[in-house]
């Protein structure tokens, strides 16, 4: 079960998409609980939009950066080349879909510590720490001027496909630190996000900065 959540459909049949329709429910039902709990003066509007940043496709792609999934996914060849294993839809459904596996394999006290564990540092600090409300780029702008650091460069490193469906793959580096990490998208903005958000998750590392 743990190797078919972590397949894509590229790489065959038993892929995780229906595991990730499971995982998402149970994301959103202990992260709704979780906010619930350990956000008592939120109103419904606000629990709502919370949430919504929370269980978006860049807090999970930030959350698998940080476990290490991209290591460990099943991509056919293509997709592998491509860098499938580093592009944000992936992972994030990957992360959902693991979720439906221990949801299935040990119940859902089991699934909803395994959130839990992922999500109550953030669902705590939702009123007291905006970066979740703010892209990738400015979060990791903002951490490295916390701690004076230089800024970011991002460089395009490749693009392919015709003018009406790029594909670009951006590198995010701090020199000064000697990090760099990539990020894909249809768009230089979305992958320079993508890169933003990996570089960013480096650095959030134990031991980090």
């Amino acid at each position: 079960m743990l190797r078919r959540a972590l397949t894509h459909r590229s790489h065959g049949q038993d892929h995780n998409e229906r595991l990730e329709f499971l995982g998402d429910a149970v994301l959103n039902l202990v992260v709704s609980q979780l906010l619930y709990t350990h956000q008592p003066r939120a109103s419904e509007g606000e629990l709502s939009r919370m949430r919504a940043h929370l269980v978006r496709e860049e807090s999970l792609h930030r959350l698998a950066l940080q476990l290490g999934l991209p290591a460990h996914l099943r991509l056919s060849e293509g997709e592998a080349r491509s860098g499938g294993a580093q592009r944000a839809s992936i992972l994030a459904d990957a992360l959902e879909a693991l979720f439906g596996a221990v949801h299935l394999d040990a119940g859902f006290a089991a699934a909803a510590a395994v959130v839990e564990r992922l999500f109550l540092p953030l669902v705590q600090g939702q009123h007291d720490d905006a970066r979740w409300d703010k892209d990738a780029k400015t979060a990791l702008q903002e951490w490295l001027q916390a701690r004076r650091h230089p800024l970011p460069h991002y460089r395009i490193a490749a693009t392919s496909g015709q003018a009406h469906a790029q594909h670009f793959e951006v590198e995010c580096s701090v020199p000064a630190l000697s990090l760099t990490a990539l990020g894909e998208g249809r768009s230089r903005r979305t992958a320079e996000q993508a890169a933003a958000a990996a570089l960013l998750a480096q650095l959030e590392k134990p031991h980090a900065g």
